[in-house]
Parts: C-alpha cells; structure tokens; sequence
C-alpha cells in the first residue's frame, strides 16, 4: 500500500501522537516469577551441550533478550537466530547485524522456520562454531548436543521441528502453539541431524525477572511473548495501532475497510467490530427500568487486531527502529 500509505499520512499524520504514553502501566505485574525453576535446569544442563542456539523475534532483535542467557553465552559457541523474518521490516538488516556484533553477537541468521527459509544453514553454522571452538575436544564421542533457548513464544519448537523436516525427512517433534509456554520443561534430547549426529535440548521460554522499561515489555507483549490478558489486550492494541502509524503501515486501512487511518484505538476498534459484527448486549439501568443497549465489543475487536497483525496480515513491522537510530554507545554495556 505505498501508494495509500504517502495519501493517508498526509492528510492525518499532522494530527497524530508523536510519541506513546508510557503512564500508569506496571511491567512488574506482567511477568510471572515463575520462570526460575526451568531457567536453573537449564544451567545444570549446560555441562551436556556444545552449543546454545538462541532463539528470538526479528522485529525486536536488540530488545528483549533475557541478560540471565549472557552468563551462558559467555562460555559457550552461540548462534542467535532471529525467526520470523516473515513479519519483521528488514530494510535496515545490515544495521541490525551491524549493531548486534558490536554488542559482541558475532553469529547471526535470519529464519522462517514455518516455510524453513534459511534452515540448512543452521547445521553448519553451528558444526564450525563447535569445532572452531577453544574447548573442542571431541575423542571418541561423535555427537553434538545443542541447547535452544530464548524467551516465550519465538519459535524455538518451531525450528527443532523445521531442522528435522530439512535433514531428517520427519515430522514434529516438539510441540507448537501460537501461545507462550507451550514447552513447559527441558525435555530429553531430539535428533535433528544425522551427518553429523546432533541433538537439540529444547527448553521453555524463559523471561528476565524484571524488564528494563515499559516500551521494551510493549514489544514483547505485542509479540505475544506473554499471555495478552497480564498486559491488556486494550494496551496492546493501541501500541500495535501507534506503530503501525509511524512507521506508515497501513494495510489495517485496507482490510478492516477502514476508509482512512486513523490514531484513536477506541474509533478504531469500534468500526472494527461493527465490520465482524462483534457485538453484545449491555444491560443499563435506567430511570425507567433495565434496557438492553447493543456495543461494540473491544475486547473481540482487539484481539482480531492483535491476531492479524501477528499472522502477518497487517504488514511487516521493525519495533527496533528507534534503537538503530541511537548511538551506539548507549547499548554496549547491556551485552
């Protein structure tokens, strides 16, 4: 929609947020505290593994890794693969490979495990890391063991079950779901090479106990990292609509039959659900009685917004941008 895109900012951008308010969310609540247990077990794993394959989202690739991962990272090859490349803006991938390496990520990918779009690059990547490694000692054992980790939700099941479609010729293994937590253990080891013999550890989603700023627990949340009911599908939507604004997406003009963009989530999800005729009965009282009044429902509304968007069907978005744009010293002390 480029052609509408330069059209619709025109005429309504002058009166749009320039930024998004931030006041009254409490991230500290988003985050269940419950992730300790499996993010120990996977320390304790460590001794096993050759490898670690860190998993994330490509549309926040310098925002909302977990730091708990870095002590891990410190000792041992890493490959950080950024999924779902299908659904992130990639102009400025070069800057974001540019930016991770100065934040000592040496080793990057690009993938859509869905479609295996740069899936057999993997198992290379990760046979030289091993072998160029200063602690290689392989003897008489043949194997590899890797260990995939990442935050909910990222499509580390995803890529086990992509690995072992291109190499094995076999199907699923580890369980998927469009849902965070779906892997709720560190489960034994999967096959998903067979020259050379390797293995993949997949491991549960694993969150930071505490996110640096709001902004940072949006994108993820957005992302669905997280179960939306902890944040709000209200909140999401609407840093999903100011996004989408900014950066000039507006495909979400165009299938939700919209007529024009707009910046106000509550019009928004209002025609919304006018269009997918979600609406319930509201009793309210009266001075002459109870009246059933017909609304609008947001809360079905918000969720078919949210649920586009994360399918792809609403464009490709890039969370990352303002990052990119700062200097570079401001990030470095975070790696």
């Amino acid at each position: 929609m480029r052609v509408l895109a330069g059209a619709l900012w025109s005429a309504a951008g002058a009166a749009w947020r320039g930024g998004f308010s931030f006041a009254g969310q409490d991230v500290a609540r988003w985050f269940p505290g419950h992730m300790a247990k499996g993010l120990k077990k996977m320390q304790s794993s460590l001794k096993l593994v050759d490898c670690i394959i860190e998993v994330h989202d490509a549309r926040i690739p310098l925002s909302g890794r977990n730091p708990l991962f870095q002590e891990a990272l410190g000792i041992k090859p890493h490959l950080l693969v950024l999924n779902k490349m299908d659904l992130a803006d990639l102009k400025e991938k070069q800057k974001i490979v540019g930016h991770l390496n100065k934040e000592g990520v040496k080793n990057v990918i690009f993938t859509n495990c869905l479609k295996d779009e740069n899936i057999k690059q993997i198992v290379p990547m990760v046979t030289e890391l091993i072998e160029s490694g200063y602690r290689y000692h392989r003897g008489e054992n043949l194997e590899y063991c890797i260990m995939v980790i990442g935050v909910p939700n990222v499509g580390k099941s995803s890529l086990i079950n992509s690995l072992r479609r291109q190499h094995l010729r076999k199907g699923k293994a580890s369980r998927v779901g469009g849902l965070p937590g779906v892997t709720k253990a560190v489960m034994s080891k999967i096959q998903v090479c067979e020259r050379p013999l390797m293995f993949l550890l997949d491991t549960p989603g694993v969150l930071a106990p505490r996110i640096q700023d709001v902004e940072t627990g949006l994108k993820l949340a957005t992302c669905g990292t997280i179960l939306d009911h902890l944040v709000g599908e209200d909140i999401i939507a609407d840093y999903l609509l100011f996004t989408l604004n900014k950066q000039q997406q507006f495909r979400y003009v165009e299938h939700y039959d919209l007529g024009e963009a707009c910046d106000d989530i509550g019009s928004v999800l209002k025609r919304i659900a006018m269009k997918l005729k979600k609406i319930h009965k509201v009793k309210m009282l009266t001075g002459t009685g109870d009246v059933n009044v017909i609304q609008p429902n947001y809360s079905a509304a918000a969720y078919d917004f949210i649920r586009n968007f994360r399918s792809g069907v609403l464009g490709q978005v890039m969370f990352d941008t303002a990052i990119l744009e700062e200097p570079q010293a401001n990030h470095d002390s975070d790696s």
